[in-house]
C-alpha cells in the first residue's frame, strides 16, 4: 500500500480515519443462512470503513452493523473483500444511509490535505 504524500489532495468523499472499534455483524450467508459475528474496525470515513472479520462475505452483500460503544445499528452492504494473510477476511463496506454519523466523529471537509508533521523542533526558525 502506498503511503500518501502531504501534499496529496484526498478524493474520497470523507478521509480515512484509523480506528480500531468492536462490531457486531449480521448478514445472511449464500446459503441464506443468518450470521452474527463480531469484527474489528480498522478504518472508518464517514460513508463506511474497513474490518477485519472470520466470516467470508461477498461484494453488495447486504449488512448490519451494531456499534457496541453507542448501540446503534446501521444498514450497509460490502464495497470489496478479500483475504489477508492470516486467513482473516479484510471487509470494506458503505453504508446504505451515511447522515446517520454511525461512528459520532467528525470528518475532514472532502479535498482536505492532511496535516503536515514535522519531527521535533531543535532551534532555529520553525518551518513555514
Amino acid at each position: 500500500m502506498a503511503i500518501p504524500h502531504y501534499r496529496r489532495i484526498e478524493r474520497r468523499r470523507t478521509a480515512r480515519v484509523s480506528l480500531c472499534m468492536d462490531l457486531i455483524v449480521d448478514g445472511e450467508s449464500e446459503k441464506n443462512e443468518k450470521f452474527e459475528v463480531k469484527a474489528r474496525v480498522l478504518s472508518v470515513s464517514g460513508h463506511g470503513g474497513m474490518m477485519v472479520l472470520d466470516v467470508p462475505l461477498d461484494p453488495k452483500q447486504p449488512l448490519t452493523l451494531y456499534n457496541l460503544n453507542t448501540v446503534q445499528k446501521s444498514a450497509c452492504r460490502v464495497v470489496s473483500a478479500r483475504t489477508g494473510r492470516d486467513g482473516k477476511h479484510i471487509v470494506s463496506f458503505e453504508f446504505d444511509t451515511p447522515e446517520v454519523n454511525f461512528w459520532k466523529m467528525a470528518f475532514p471537509a472532502p479535498g482536505a490535505k492532511p496535516v503536515r508533521r514535522y519531527g521535533p523542533h531543535v532551534g532555529g526558525p520553525l518551518p513555514s
